[in-house]
């Protein structure tokens, strides 16, 4: 399965991209940027200059003219200080530029991914491979404007110098026609280069998580009774040949090509100096300015060619994934604009939904067309796969569905800005995050708005279960979570999916509460009270909203008000659990298999 049309599946060009970027840059930081580019053109002017001074110089002393001696003295006085000058100010211009606009970038970056109302580019591993390339690029991508000054500075310095030589004789402007093989190979080397390393991105990302799984203390535990460290560290070894080689292959055959073009400059430099030193009636000043020149011209190239190498392997890239990711975000974003419902009246209609992982043909769900009533609980029901936690995020509009659609009240899922809907939702899911945060803040979450409401997050807490987790904590709710950070406490799983549960309490009285397993480390009989409770305040709502619960536990399940049962990607019963038990069927054999293993 592709993307939708609207939605990019590969980045724009690398000069509207990097344009982007500078505007980007100019919004946050003008008179950082406009001084920082200004000055690097500047400082370029005294350097470009050496040459010409040290020709007068020659032709003074060589004609004893004082005044000539005394003028290029001066001159290369003032050039060097004014280099170095400049270069001091433009280091801490830009230093400062960069400090400032390398918070912007990361947050800009954070905030597009945030702001994304599905999760597809998170599970696409064409779309995850350009992220994890860009994640990583993010906290260096402020070099690019570093990049690009310092590349107009060196090409002013080009500028500079050619016009000098061609005053000794125009024909030495071929010099810069010899120059041009190593421009091009400095621009094509980096992105042939970058583009294997995304290729082969998904083995640096496979090797970085075996590093990860055999040196963090998550997995320290099962890594150590499996005796799998030395596995877990040949397979990362593996893996990271699997991408070095390809970029290994690549980097020779480009340097190769590079050094040839080198090596036509070269031959060029040596032509030029022959030519001036015996072709030409040449004055010892004019021989020495070609030197000069010359050999700065070599340096000058070198410079701009790696700054370009810079700009078109890193930089341009890297701008190119954030266009894309801005592109991305505000594609998926314009499709849904409409407010959502303050109430539901007749409830959520699921008509003829399919729905295919993204990279997949395979439907998980086919064909399915479903009535939830307002004001109901709701239990999915069905074996591992059966495609439930996957509906569930269809209904949280985590994904859009690939044929048929969601609708409420009538009014179509697709087309309710994801914000707006997310802010009618609540739920708890098995899969939670821990957020090590102080124990009210990770609860609070759950409603930004009642985040400081101290008795929001108390009742939040009391409603999943969760008080005799707050009060074995030392400092209660303002104590810290997670053993990695100052005062921070560990908790075990059990306690920090009750925390989760209070999270997704935090709303009242939501359009949609969704109970994905979120309760597996408690015991059938709590999790049955608490559902119990939970499932008759639902019921007394006002807002219409309903409850949908999937749960392995149908001791738990017999008290929705309807039951789904999913198997092989199809709805094959829906009713209550009294009549399901009369159908016979599915639900009824599972039930009866569960209830037999507690006897």
């Amino acid at each position: 399965m592709t993307s939708s049309p609207d939605v990019p599946d590969e980045p724009p060009p690398a000069l509207a991209s990097m344009w982007r970027l500078c505007k980007l840059g100019y919004t946050h930081e003008p008179g950082l940027l406009v001084f920082a580019f200004v000055m690097s053109l500047l400082a370029a002017v005294p350097d470009a200059l050496l040459a010409l001074w040290l020709k007068l110089l020659a032709d003074g002393l060589l004609d004893d003219d004082r005044r000539l001696v005394t003028v290029a003295v001066l001159g290369l006085a003032v050039s060097v200080t004014l280099t170095w000058l400049m270069r001091v100010a433009t280091t801490r211009i830009t230093r400062r530029f960069r400090d400032k606009v390398t918070i912007a970038l990361e947050s800009h970056v954070a905030q597009l991914q945030a702001s994304v109302s599905t999760i597809e580019h998170h599970e696409r591993r064409d779309f995850l491979d350009r992220i994890s390339v860009l994640r990583n690029q993010v906290f260096v991508l402020d070099h690019m404007y570093m990049s690009l000054f310092s590349t107009s500075g060196w090409i002013v310095r080009l500028s500079l110098t050619v016009g000098l030589l061609m005053s000794i004789h125009p024909a030495l402007v071929l010099l810069v026609a010899f120059a041009a093989p190593t421009v091009v190979t400095s621009s094509w080397r980096p992105g042939v280069e970058r583009a294997v390393e995304e290729r082969s991105a998904s083995h640096q990302r496979l090797a970085d998580h075996l590093f990860d799984t055999a040196t963090t203390a998550s997995a320290g535990k099962e890594v150590r009774v499996a005796g799998i460290g030395p596995e877990l560290v040949g397979r990362r070894r593996a893996e990271w040949e699997k991408w070095y080689s390809a970029v290994s292959a690549a980097r020779w055959t480009s340097a190769a090509w590079h050094s040839a073009a080198w090596a036509i400059f070269g031959a060029g430099f040596v032509g030029a100096v022959v030519f001036v030193s015996a072709g030409l009636d040449s004055s010892a000043g004019e021989v020495l300015l070609v030197l000069a020149a010359g050999a700065r011209l070599s340096a000058y190239v070198a410079a701009t060619m790696s700054e370009i190498g810079f700009l078109r392997g890193i930089w341009l890239d890297g701008s190119r994934r954030l266009a894309w990711l801005e592109d991305y975000a505000a594609a998926v974003a314009e499709k849904a604009d409409q407010p959502a419902p303050d109430a539901l009246t007749d409830g959520i209609r699921l008509q003829n939904l399919s729905f295919a992982y993204p990279g997949t043909d395979s439907l998980v769900l086919d064909d399915i067309t479903l009535e939830l009533p307002a004001g109901t609980v709701v239990a999915i029901v069905g074996e591992n796969g059966a495609g439930k936690s996957t509906l569930v995020k269809l209904l949280c509009k985590m994904y859009e569905p690939t044929a048929g659609q969601v609708l409420i009240d009538d009014q179509p899922l697709a087309a309710i800005a994801a914000d707006a809907w997310r802010k009618k939702v609540a739920g708890a899911f098995q899969d939670f995050y821990r957020f090590e945060l102080a124990a009210r803040t990770s609860v609070g979450v759950g409603d930004l708005l009642a985040l400081d409401d101290d008795a929001a997050v108390r009742s939040a807490v009391a409603r999943a279960g969760a008080d005799d987790v707050v009060e074995r904590l030392e400092s209660g709710l303002d104590t810290q979570l997670g053993p990695t950070w100052p005062g921070g406490v560990d908790v075990s799983f059990g306690q920090w999916q009750k925390l989760a549960l209070a999270r997704g309490f935090m709303r009242i009285d939501p359009l949609l509460l969704v109970l994905d397993e979120p309760t597996a480390a408690l015991d059938a009989e709590t999790e049955h009270a608490l559902f119990s409770r939970y499932a008759d305040a639902a019921r007394a709502g006002t807002s219409g909203g309903i409850t949908i619960l999937v749960s392995h536990r149908f001791s738990t399940v017999r008290m929705a008000d309807l039951i789904v049962v999913l198997q092989g990607s199809k709805v094959t019963q829906v009713g209550s659990h009294d009549a399901l038990m009369r159908e016979g069927g599915a639900y009824a054999e599972l039930y009866n298999i569960q209830a037999d293993a507690y006897h």
